[in-house]
C-alpha cells in the first residue's frame, strides 16, 4: 500500500478512501455552527459532500440536474511529509436527465487535493476539480460541470435562510450517538443559466436545493443503504424524509424536516417514527439487475405524499469513483388528492450492493 501515496491510480485512491472510512469514530455533539466557516471544507472529518440537484425548464422542456462533491481523509497518510501524500480525496459526480426523452446522461471525476487540480475550501464553499466546480458568493451560488454529452454553468441565488437539520444541525443516522452528520440544507435556490445537450445549448431556469454534510461515521453495522428525498414544495416550502434500511428492506432508523414559505418559520425536525416509506412500484435495471421503488408513499408527520420518479432509469454507477451504484433522480411530489405540490430529488442506496460507509 506503500506506494499508493504516490500513485494516481483510481484503484490505489478508492482503496486509501474505503480506509479512511473505517477509521474509529467519535460521538459528534450539538454545537453552533459558524458561518460563513461551516460552508467549506472540514479536513479533520472523514467524509463530506455538498449535493446540488435541481428541475430547471427550457420553453417547454423539463430537466433534472445534479453535481455533487464528495471530499474524504485519509488517515494513514495525514504524518506523511511528502507533498504528493494523498491526505484528502476529491470526487465529483455530475449527471443531466431529459425528462421528455427519458434520459439520463452522468460523468464522475476523481483526484487528490492539491496541485491545482482539486480542491476544497475551509474557508467558505469553494470546490473544484479541474474545470467542474461549485462556488459561493455573498448570496449566490455558481455550479458548472461539462462532458462531451452535456454541461451547464448555473447561477443559484438563496431566498430563504439555510435550513438546519436534526437538533440545530447535528442530524441522528442511528442508536448509537457516533452514528449522526452535521448537516444544513440550502431549499428554493433560484437558478438560471445555460444546459446544453449533445451540442445544443439553451437558457434554461428553475429551482434547485444544496444539501451540505460531514460526519465521521454515518451507517452502523446492519444498514446496508437509505431512502431520500428533498424537496421543494410549490408554495415554498422545503420537505426532508429519510431512511436507512437493513438488508431485508427494514427501516432501521428514519427523520427529516419540514419548513413553511414564511421567513423566521420554525424548522419541524421528524424523529425516527414519524416517517414511513412505503414502495408503491419497482423498475429493474438492466446494466446492474438492482430493483429500485420508483415510486413511493412517504408518511410524516404533517400527512401522506406520494413520490413519483420522472423517469425510471436515473441509476449512477460510480464504481470507478466513490465505488457506489445508487439511483438519484428528479421526482415529483403529489398530495393525497394526486395534485403535484412540488419537486424535487430522490436518492437511494444500496440496492445494487450493501454501501460502505
Amino acid at each position: 500500500m506503500q506506494r499508493c501515496w504516490t500513485d494516481l491510480s483510481r484503484r490505489c485512491l478508492l482503496a486509501a478512501s474505503l480506509a479512511s472510512l473505517h477509521w474509529p469514530a467519535p460521538a459528534l455533539v450539538v454545537r453552533k455552527l459558524q458561518f460563513p466557516r461551516d460552508l467549506g471544507s472540514h479536513p479533520d472529518f472523514a467524509i463530506e459532500w455538498w449535493y446540488l440537484s435541481g428541475h430547471l425548464r427550457a420553453q417547454q422542456r423539463d430537466f433534472g440536474f445534479q453535481l455533487t462533491f464528495f471530499r474524504t481523509r485519509v488517515p494513514t497518510t495525514q504524518a506523511l511529509r511528502s507533498r504528493f501524500a494523498a491526505r484528502q480525496l476529491i470526487f465529483a459526480h455530475a449527471a443531466v436527465t431529459d425528462v421528455d426523452e427519458q434520459k439520463l446522461w452522468h460523468d464522475q471525476r476523481i483526484a487528490r487535493d492539491g496541485f491545482g487540480v482539486a480542491q476544497a475550501s475551509e474557508a467558505d464553499t469553494s470546490l473544484r476539480l479541474r474545470d467542474w466546480s461549485l462556488a459561493r458568493e455573498a448570496e449566490t451560488y455558481r455550479a458548472r460541470a461539462g462532458t462531451n454529452d452535456f454541461d451547464f454553468d448555473l447561477r443559484l441565488s438563496q431566498t430563504q435562510a439555510l435550513l438546519l437539520q436534526g437538533a440545530q444541525g447535528l442530524s441522528r443516522k442511528g442508536p448509537q450517538q457516533e452514528q449522526a452528520s452535521y448537516y444544513y440544507s440550502v431549499p428554493q435556490l433560484q437558478a438560471e443559466g445555460t444546459l446544453r445537450l449533445q451540442g445544443r445549448s439553451m437558457p434554461v431556469q428553475g429551482v434547485a436545493w444544496l444539501d451540505h454534510e460531514w460526519s465521521r461515521q454515518l451507517l452502523y453495522g446492519q444498514a446496508v443503504g437509505w431512502d431520500w428525498i428533498g424537496v421543494n414544495l410549490l408554495e415554498g416550502s422545503a420537505l426532508t424524509a429519510f431512511q436507512l434500511r437493513d438488508a431485508n428492506g427494514r427501516a432501521l432508523w428514519a427523520g427529516g424536516s419540514f419548513r413553511g414559505p414564511a421567513p423566521g418559520t420554525a424548522t419541524r425536525a421528524f424523529g425516527p417514527s414519524e416517517v414511513i416509506f412505503q414502495p408503491l412500484r419497482r423498475w429493474s435495471s438492466a446494466l446492474t439487475r438492482a430493483t429500485y421503488p420508483v415510486q413511493w408513499r412517504v408518511q410524516t408527520p404533517l400527512g401522506s405524499y406520494m413520490v413519483k420518479a420522472l423517469v425510471d432509469n436515473q441509476e449512477l454507477d460510480s464504481r470507478s469513483s466513490t465505488g457506489a451504484v445508487y439511483w438519484e433522480g428528479l421526482s415529483e411530489l403529489l398530495d393525497v388528492q394526486g395534485k403535484t405540490v412540488g419537486s424535487g430529488y430522490l436518492e437511494m442506496t444500496g440496492y445494487a450492493e450493501p454501501l460502505r460507509l
